[in-house]
């Protein structure tokens, strides 16, 4: 049976992203290899100086945003959030990681990084941040968690330097564009037919993805 996609599209600095973590492993656990997760990103924080000012400057600024995030957190005992986040690190953008996160993935996909390298760098980056309060938006940290992940820093700089990293992370966004996603974390399946964005349940995720095993004809409309 060939596999359901479902594709990811993400901040590596959005915490639901974060969360969403627990679901997208609890879908494997639940279906296996029924099931490919692909992950393309979309610029919720590509300029922090700018965007978290102007969504919490009436609401504490980067401490009211910092509690914000602290109490999400708290309903997910699972996932390790520092308290320190947005107040001693902040990244000044998403731009850097995403890139960084495209040379990955397309040197694996070439064969020449190891299988799950690069989703291994994703969750890695977002650990960095989230777990550890390290500016992930810095050469430094992207080089030791994709280093930490196994790929080969050199091709991945590589893939930056001939401006191909740059293509793919354009084409994620014009897609996000095209389907006039909402934000991070957004779900995709069933070639766009589906789409489901936030804070999603894993029983709807579930649902959605029992429909298409069911009936998973790409013409035929889903139920679900």
């Amino acid at each position: 049976m060939t596999p359901v996609p479902i594709v990811c599209f993400t901040d590596v600095l959005c915490v639901w992203a974060y969360i969403a973590e627990l679901r997208l492993d609890a879908l494997r656990r639940t279906f296996g290899d029924r099931v490919r997760i692909e992950y393309r990103f979309c610029p919720v924080f590509g300029d922090t100086a700018r965007k978290i000012p102007a969504a919490w400057g009436d609401k504490g600024g980067y401490e009211g945003f910092n509690a914000h995030l602290r109490q999400s957190a708290a309903a997910f005992p699972e996932i390790e959030l520092n308290p320190a986040v947005w107040l001693t690190v902040r990244p000044a953008s998403s731009w850097g990681a995403h890139l960084f996160l495209k040379a990955v993935q397309l040197d694996e996909a070439a064969g020449g990084g190891p299988p799950g390298a690069a989703e291994t760098a994703v969750r890695g980056l977002r650990h960095a941040f989230f777990a550890e309060a390290r500016d992930i938006a810095t050469w430094e940290v992207q080089r030791d968690v994709g280093a930490r992940a196994g790929a080969d820093i050199a091709r991945v700089e590589a893939l930056i330097a001939d401006g191909r990293a740059f293509a793919a992370l354009a084409s994620d966004h014009q897609d996000a564009e095209a389907l006039r996603l909402q934000g991070s974390p957004s779900f995709v399946l069933n070639e766009g037919r589906q789409k489901l964005y936030g804070n999603v349940g894993f029983r709807i995720l579930e649902a959605n993805v029992q429909e298409l095993l069911h009936e998973p004809q790409a013409d035929q409309a889903s139920w679900c």
